[in-house]
């Protein structure tokens, strides 16, 4: 009898731990629509939060990380997803991991997710982002591979904005290609090849007029020119 007690108690509990659950989940599924409604994102955040752990999910885990990636919190976006790569990431989830390890300056981790994103659906925005990675580690063929799909597929209404001024400002995605292209160039040889990226920053310009990176960069690559030029004409000891 005593043993048939406990089983029953056991059950009633279960059962009422089931009720409570499922009050909470819709509770918190209310409080998640009302924050949306309000814009209240740290509110989105806490809903979402308490949902994953009562009703622990995929698709809302990536939904959290990719909501705390939009507010510039790279680190719990990370914190939430993970950063190595899973053959069954969702689309979402390689984009998080992707963008939050760049924001977080890890360009070689970055890279593994934008190579997947790229590898599901191509586009000559993803070969900029490729590219401008592969430039940072040094990787200049895998650089000049996205430059050169770049070129090729970019379209006149595609943009890149930059924001080294105070007002950030866009260009043409082509233009973008091409600046890279110069700075591919002049890291292969940074010697013998200022010239050849002059060259390009100066097509580049008129193309994008406005494009401030440019000038600045053509400015540099003159600058060291004239150091270099000047430790040559020096006499040798």
């Amino acid at each position: 009898m005593k043993r048939i007690m406990l089983v029953v108690l056991f059950a009633i509990t279960l059962q009422m731990g089931g009720q409570s659950n499922a009050e909470l989940i819709k509770h918190f599924e209310a409080y998640g629509k009302q924050m949306r409604a309000q814009g209240d994102v740290q509110g989105i955040i806490n809903a979402m939060t308490h949902l994953n752990i009562l009703a622990p999910s995929e698709a809302r885990k990536d939904t959290l990380a990719y909501i705390y990636m939009s507010e510039g919190q790279y680190m719990q976006a990370l914190n939430t997803i993970g950063i190595d790569p899973k053959v069954d990431d969702s689309n979402i989830a390689v984009e998080v991991k992707a963008m939050s390890l760049k924001a977080v300056k890890q360009p070689e981790r970055a890279l593994v997710h934008f190579n997947e994103m790229f590898k599901r659906n191509p586009s000559p925005a993803l070969a900029y982002e490729l590219a401008e990675l592969n430039l940072q580690v040094q990787k200049l063929d895998e650089a000049l591979k996205h430059i050169n799909y770049g070129l090729a597929n970019a379209k006149p209404d595609m943009k890149h904005a930059y924001y080294e001024k105070q007002t950030p400002y866009q260009v043409e995605l082509k233009s973008a290609f091409m600046y890279l292209k110069a700075l591919q160039l002049f890291q292969q040889d940074r010697e013998n090849n200022i010239d050849a990226a002059v060259d390009i920053l100066d097509d580049t310009l008129k193309a994008s007029p406005n494009f401030n990176l440019v000038n600045l960069t053509k400015n540099e690559l003159l600058r060291q020119k004239q150091v270099m030029q000047a430790q040559a004409a020096q006499p040798k000891q």
